[in-house]
């Protein structure tokens, strides 16, 4: 039982002996103790004054003596209003530090196996276009989050739905046809995401002409948008490619095959995996019967043009088209196909879906359209959101072909990681193999840890050489610490300094020493707050923290030569669990760690 636990089962104890009240440990509020206080942690004592009678202070003295006499951890206690702030005695962190080893990862001292099966769905591209900065951020966010929830007991399947079916390849096999003069990847010499979002931005280019042209001769905005030639010939498409016209088929398979080969590249490039991966063309139809079931039991209905719609106005929302009126399916209906489908294969206790906020009602609507269909699990589906990325020079837009490609922005983290580390003169006498692998460790590790330390419901703006920085807070900061703990110990192994299995010293330990271990201790419950939260960023602002809180350390405080043996043992087995934490920290994160720099 962790110590917090311990706490609170005291606590329970105190109010039933000193107030004959018997409360649930979920009533019981204890938190790390601010640091403008003195303590490790707080009891909230405003709850238990019903019972008590008493003032918060007298109330908290109450308990705060009863849990110093039944605790040997606690060496002493404070009581300011509501809060009893307790601290906790050197002798306990010096065996925290010493059960350390007896685990394969720090965050098992507390962790429990779980039986809950979690479904975690991210990227989800369509293949109209490359994967762009957005992108990014979802596959990151979407990774890191299966791996926090993996840590901390669950199963996680990781899947991906490729939207490869639709208007939006349409829009890309149209413009190839008619501008493309049989251009492949190869002929180009560009990733075949890359040449199909080419002809995407060509047919928006054209189309805005027509529209335009339409509006000059009269039309409105509304009715030049459909009326277009361009648009209504890609609507032909979807409607051939719907009828399994062979043309059309053998056209969206070639283009389709060019782009998913690219988008596995990026993947690899960004370290990103997935345990299962679905095509959007593969399960589409299972939601259009659904659909249709739904229209026979009079859950939704049809309109005169024979199109399909579920009414919302009990849940205070408007009407949802589910099919269009030529029979073809939308989002929300491939959506209700592969969440029944998922259900069926996992028999999962929760799906997570990774998308970006704009999706808010999109995610509403498929919970309630799934429970009006029968399906109680529908209450086990989350919208895990996450705000838009920019750059410091703005938005990005797919359509106008402004976005930024992540295969050109992984370059650019690459190239930049490598003039700021020449600059900083951090990458001593190496090979230029090893350069490259160190400045592409860098250069990732700089791209993920800077777009995962924003908690994933703001917007925030990504800048390249912001995140590259060896001084703030930042990926390249804590691999550099990674490394300095790394070249301690390989002199400590050159002047024969073994790393001890443990250490006895419990008295003198200094201030540094002792936050350290303090900081360490609360790993396995920051990790537990991130699953909860589903937020990387928990972790990533944690282990800026603990690299930080090391470097000063080791500035003001020698290592190998400190005033005794048991001092430089103590220091030694701290730097070695530091590392440890920041290695499976950053693992969380997907971020790779230089052994060297």
């Amino acid at each position: 039982m962790n110590i917090e636990s311990r706490i609170s089962a005291k606590v329970q104890k105190a109010l039933v002996r000193l107030y004959d009240t018997e409360i649930s440990p979920d009533k019981i509020q204890i938190q790390r103790t601010r640091k403008d206080f003195t303590g490790d942690f707080t009891v909230v004592v405003f709850p238990f004054l019903r019972f008590s009678k008493l003032p918060p202070e007298q109330t908290g003295e109450e308990i705060g003596n009863f849990l110093k006499d039944q605790l040997d951890e606690i060496s002493g206690f404070n009581v300011i209003k509501g809060f009893l702030n307790l601290t906790i005695d050197n002798t306990f962190w010096v065996r925290f530090l010493n059960s350390m080893n007896q685990r394969d990862h720090i965050y098992d001292l507390y962790t429990e196996p779980s039986n809950r099966k979690i479904v975690v769905e991210y990227s989800s591209p369509n293949t109209n276009k490359p994967l762009h900065l957005g992108h990014i951020r979802n596959n990151l966010l979407g990774f890191s989050v299966s791996r926090i929830l993996q840590a901390t007991g669950h199963q996680v399947r990781k899947v991906n739905l490729v939207n490869d079916r639709g208007i939006h390849i349409c829009k890309s096999m149209l413009a190839w046809q008619k501008w493309g003069e049989e251009e492949t990847p190869a002929t180009r010499g560009i990733k075949g995401d890359h040449l199909v979002g080419d002809y995407y931005v060509r047919f928006e280019q054209e189309y805005k002409k027509q529209v335009a042209d339409l509006i000059a001769k009269g039309k409105s905005k509304e009715e030049a948008e459909k009326e277009a030639p361009i648009i209504q010939e890609a609507r032909e498409l979807l409607n051939r490619w719907e009828k399994d016209d062979p043309e059309t088929m053998e056209l969206w398979k070639k283009m389709n095959g060019w782009v998913l080969e690219g988008f596995n590249e990026t993947y690899q490039a960004l370290g990103i995996d997935f345990d299962k991966v679905y095509y959007e063309s593969e399960v589409y139809k299972l939601g259009r019967e659904e659909v249709k079931k739904g229209l026979d039991q009079g859950i939704f209905f049809a309109q005169q043009d024979g199109s399909v719609w579920a009414d919302l106005a009990e849940k205070d929302l408007d009407q949802k088209l589910l099919l269009r009126s030529d029979g073809t399916s939308v989002y929300i209906t491939q959506d209700i196909g592969t969440a029944i489908q998922r259900y069926r294969e996992f028999e999962f206790d929760e799906h997570i879906y990774v998308v970006g906020n704009e999706q808010n009602y999109h995610f509403q609507v498929l919970k309630i359209l799934l429970d009006k269909l029968g399906y109680s699990w529908a209450e086990h589906l989350h919208h895990l959101a996450y705000g838009m990325v920019e750059l410091p020079e703005g938005k990005m837009k797919s359509r106008e072909g402004t976005v930024v490609d992540a295969d050109d922005l992984i370059r650019e983290m690459l190239a930049t990681a490598g003039q700021m580390t020449e600059e900083s003169g951090k990458v001593g006498n190496f090979s230029e193999e090893e350069q490259k692998k160190i400045y592409r460790s860098i250069g990732l590790g700089a791209l993920k840890y800077f777009i995962l330390k924003v908690d994933p419901k703001k917007n925030m703006t990504f800048d390249p050489r912001e995140s590259v920085d060896f001084n703030g807070n930042t990926g390249p900061f804590i691999q550099y610490s990674y490394a300095r703990i790394n070249s301690l110990l390989s002199k400590a192994a050159e002047r024969s300094i073994s790393i001890p299995r443990e250490i006895n010293i419990h008295n003198n330990l200094n201030d540094k020493e002792i936050q350290l271990i303090k900081l360490i201790h609360q790993f396995p419950s920051i990790l537990a707050e991130a699953a909860e939260e589903m937020n990387p960023a928990e972790v990533a602002n944690f282990i800026y923290e603990l690299a930080r809180e090391f470097n000063q350390f080791y500035h003001d405080h020698s290592v190998l030569s400190a005033e005794s043996k048991e001092v430089v043992q103590l220091r030694i087995l701290l730097s070695v669990q530091v590392s440890r934490v920041i290695r499976e920290a950053m693992w969380l994160l997907g971020i790779d760690l230089p052994e060297r720099m």
